[in-house]
């Protein structure tokens, strides 16, 4: 890296840490481990932001989509500085599950699978107000699952899904929740219940691509997104 760039990316790290107006406590630096992947991430995200200088030159003057994009990457880069200093003690780290615990509390979650409910809890959500729909909310949707299932196995599932609405109407009562949220893989099983549930519950919902890979970080910015 050349030193003017070099230079440029310093100053706007500089400027990413800052918020005009805001007050906060920087303590004492503790010995620690630089997270070196997220450092080069945040180095090769500020080179990125080199082309707003170039293109923007002279002025550095940006329409109103081009200063959404780049204040969006400023921001990332800001919570992805707050960690590294928050690994170094010198600002809080930021409490992910408590703020899923407090923000997930007022939903009714529905989720396709046991290993899904397993995430979830793992990242503080309440398991006793989650629901497993181990079946879709409708035997048509089944259907459209698997549509050479035979009619004496749509009886059994027939049961199943009367479970699961029960289910749903007794937890919904029984928490006092008026919310629901669907919280899925972007599949067409997910898709069927998302879909179903908006049209019975008013239900909101989160696609994920893949739970496995999910953090606590990464759920917590899409369950504030509702």
């Amino acid at each position: 890296m050349d030193k003017i760039r070099y230079r440029q990316a310093q100053e706007l790290i500089g400027k990413a840490g800052k918020f005009k107006g805001t007050k906060e406590v920087f303590k004492k630096p503790q010995e620690g481990i630089i997270d070196t992947k997220l450092f080069g991430e945040i180095l090769n995200e500020m080179m990125d932001l080199e082309d707003y200088l170039l293109d923007s030159r002279p002025t550095h003057y940006l329409k109103k989509d081009e200063a959404q994009e780049f204040c969006e990457q400023i921001i990332s880069i800001r919570k992805q500085l707050d960690s590294i200093l928050g690994d170094f003690g010198v600002l809080e780290k930021a409490d992910a599950e408590g703020d899923i615990k407090t923000l997930s509390d007022k939903y009714l979650i529905l989720t396709t699978k046991s290993n899904f409910k397993k995430v979830l809890t793992k990242f503080t959500v309440d398991p006793q107000k989650i629901v497993v729909a181990g079946v879709p909310l409708e035997t048509d949707d089944m259907k459209r699952l698997n549509p050479n299932l035979p009619d004496a196995a749509l009886k059994s599932i027939e049961k199943k899904i009367s479970h699961v609405k029960n289910d749903i109407t007794r937890k919904k009562e029984q928490f006092n929740l008026e919310n629901v949220l669907v919280i899925v893989e972007d599949d067409e099983s997910g898709e069927l219940l998302a879909e179903r549930a908006r049209e019975l519950y008013n239900a909101q919902t989160i696609t994920l691509e893949s739970f496995k890979d999910i953090t606590p970080e990464e759920f917590l910015k899409l369950l504030s997104g509702l």
